[in-house]
């Protein structure tokens, strides 16, 4: 397959992608609903939904791992993103600390919204309810992603400063050079990867589920936000 096809097959998949997490978050819902709802709760409901979710987010990792080994310079260049969703991009995707910033914001709105049955002892089992160990695990966590990014960001900028041997044709291995920029894409998604998992492994069900949605909500937004200012944009031109 050629770098051109290898593209163009993972803007598709990308497309239908997106449209099976959408029926996966239904199904999250759903059962998110009728664990609040139910008299003694259902759990196991709940897990397997979460567990979708992110068994479809693992197999978006491996399309995109196999895409990159084909053509890293298309994967970096997000074609299938919006120039928004571009202008926040780190090193071709979404920054894993701001999964950090999305709990934090996420408890916090709701410990807003429910402190009265809080303050009763209420226990609501939520991300208004996170233990004292488990902020703390969120916290050490953020410590540890963010030495990572910072890696990254380093190795990713000093193999920038080399770029200028590939462009004038003066590398000694190109290819080599070209498989460097894997390396780094592939220890980014990662990274990814490794986070959205640790983060929904400290949560319990319920608390799980309200992460996710807030997650895929936040990444929909901007995409469909982004779309729409894209489509605006060419119109006016």
């Amino acid at each position: 397959m050629s770098q051109e096809a290898a593209i163009t097959s993972f803007k598709k998949f990308q497309e239908s992608w997106i449209d099976q997490l959408r029926n996966h978050m239904n199904h999250l819902h759903s059962a998110q609903n009728h664990h609040r709802n139910s008299a003694t709760g259902d759990e196991e409901r709940l897990r397997e939904a979460v567990e979708r979710v992110m068994e479809h987010f693992r197999e978006y990792h491996r399309a995109k791992w196999a895409t990159t080994e084909k053509d890293v310079i298309g994967v970096m260049a997000t074609p299938w993103a919006s120039a928004l969703e571009r202008s926040l991009h780190w090193v071709g995707g979404w920054r894993p600390t701001t999964l950090f910033h999305l709990v934090y914001t996420e408890s916090s709105i709701l410990f807003e919204s429910r402190i009265l049955d809080i303050l009763r002892g209420f226990r609501t089992g939520d991300l208004s309810d996170l233990s004292p160990s488990q902020f703390r695990t969120v916290s050490e966590l953020q410590c540890e992603t963010v030495k990572e990014e910072n890696a990254i960001t380093e190795e990713l900028s000093d193999w920038q400063d080399d770029a200028s041997d590939l462009v004038m044709g003066t590398s000694s291995d190109p290819d080599q050079r070209i498989r460097r920029l894997a390396e780094i894409v592939h220890r980014t998604d990662d990274l990814r990867l490794r986070t959205i998992t640790r983060v929904v492994e400290l949560l319990n069900p319920l608390q799980q589920a309200e992460f996710l949605i807030a997650a895929v909500e936040l990444r929909t937004g901007v995409a469909g936000w982004g779309t729409s200012h894209d489509r605006r944009r060419s119109s006016e031109v």
